[in-house]
């Protein structure tokens, strides 16, 4: 059995200096501010370690399904309205000459409203939280390596840069969560490589002053064309969407894959800025009207970096794949990777030997498979389908047409179900997903 670091300080217990912990959480964005609170109220050291400073953009839709707000109520955030966030009933979807508006399904397991929170706000927030529950946090500590044992080949802390004076600094831990993002350099610098097999997407959104900005459902257009210069129009593999902020603003954006030849030849800025174009005109979606940068970054799906878990290092979140490759949504699986990944170290924590630590930490990997894998085999099949602009286009014109179908179709994608319990469509997801390979 592989060995494992003893714990540089027990739970409940002061750090034997500012530089050591039991868990360093390398980013402090959704999925990272998420483990550190839930390490930390359970009593562990947690360095929370986020290389810029807060508050800080983040390129996002900023609409937030049910599942994050369920974690959101786990993490003890206030979700008022008095708070500044601001509900939505449900999603409203336009495509095929069809408009269908779907509200969140009534379930046990998941509230029936989402939110609508910017991501500069949001994930201070969370980072916040995570500080008031213990954890400590450095902000503007760039990470660089990782610190690894020679005996062992196992992560036992990182190099970092903090401060305007760079300063260079070592921290160190028996256990590291890369909370990374996408780039997660602390994964490729431990030898864990992107899936070329698994989906990848492309979010690219800005702001514009809008008298829709208190629409009380998000909205996503299934049918986005490029119409842009002579020759046919090419319908995409994605999709638009219009959030309002609440705030005299909306979100407006698109989410593309790369399972077409498009993917790459286009500029989706340029696709981004004719879509605008093409809305009515009282809607405000003018370049004159636009409040910031239009801004793009990739979105992982699927378990596109794996395993979860080696040598000490855990991936969450975006360092993970864990977007969902239904419909590009990265905070709620962030935050519940998070979750997991905590329960996880917490009880590896409690374990008397060394052998036994490293045996729980195996189990990450495979709670995550359990939880989304045969789920995410779906999606993989349902981007390929949707990358054939031809079944794209039938899907589109004739499935928005049935809003029984649509019903089912909102729950599958937005992955809505109750586990126990449930409705029929419900039992025909899980049980879809159970029987899916969990790869």
């Amino acid at each position: 059995m592989t060995d494992v670091t003893e714990p540089l300080s027990s739970p409940l217990s002061s750090p034997l200096s500012e530089n050591t912990a039991d868990v360093i959480v390398v980013g402090a964005g959704p999925a990272g501010s998420t483990t550190a609170y839930h390490l930390a109220k359970s009593g562990l050291d947690v360095l929370l370690l986020e290389k810029t400073e807060f508050p800080r953009e983040k390129v996002c839709g900023d609409g937030l399904t049910p599942r994050a707000v369920k974690q959101l109520v786990a993490m003890g955030i206030d979700i008022s309205e008095e708070a500044g966030w601001l509900r939505n009933k449900g999603l409203r979807i336009i495509g095929g000459g069809v408009r269908l508006q779907l509200d969140w399904p009534d379930l046990a397991s998941f509230p029936d409203y989402g939110l609508v929170r910017k991501r500069d706000d949001f994930d201070e927030q969370l980072a916040r939280q995570a500080q008031k529950a213990g954890a400590r946090l450095y902000e503007r500590c760039n990470v660089g390596a990782p610190i690894i044992d020679d005996r062992t080949g196992r992560i036992t802390g990182v190099h970092a840069k903090l401060g305007e004076e760079k300063r260079e600094v070592t921290f160190h831990a028996p256990l590291v969560v890369a909370a990374d993002g996408n780039s997660t350099r602390l994964s490729l610098a431990m030898g864990l490589h992107r899936r070329e097999d698994r989906p990848m997407g492309v979010a690219v959104r800005t702001y514009f002053e809008s008298p829709r900005h208190e629409d009380d459902y998000l909205e996503s257009w299934l049918e986005l064309w490029d119409r842009r210069g002579p020759g046919e129009d090419r319908l995409l593999p994605g999709y638009g969407w219009i959030f309002g902020m609440g705030d005299g603003t909306s979100n407006v954006g698109l989410g593309v894959l790369n399972t077409s030849d498009s993917f790459k030849e286009l500029d989706w800025r340029e696709v981004l800025k004719a879509w605008c174009a093409s809305m009515p005109e009282d809607w405000g979606y003018t370049p004159d009207n636009m409040t910031g940068p239009i801004r793009g970054a990739a979105l992982p799906m699927a378990f596109n970096r794996q395993p979860h878990y080696t040598k000490g290092l855990l991936l969450v979140g975006d360092a993970g794949g864990l977007v969902n490759p239904f419909n590009g949504e990265g905070i709620a699986y962030a935050m519940e990777s998070g979750q997991i990944a905590a329960d996880v170290i917490v009880q590896a924590h409690a374990r008397s030997t060394p052998a036994g630590r490293e045996l729980a930490l195996q189990r990450y990997p495979r709670v995550l498979k359990d939880t989304y894998g045969g789920y995410y085999t779906l999606g993989r099949a349902f981007v390929k389908l949707i990358g054939n602009p031809k079944v794209m286009k039938i899907a589109a014109q004739r499935g928005l047409t049935h809003p029984l179908l649509m019903k089912f179709t909102l729950k599958l994608l937005a992955n809505l179900t109750d586990p126990t319990g449930g409705d029929a469509m419900d039992r025909i997801i899980n049980g879809l997903s159970k029987v899916a390979p969990k790869a």
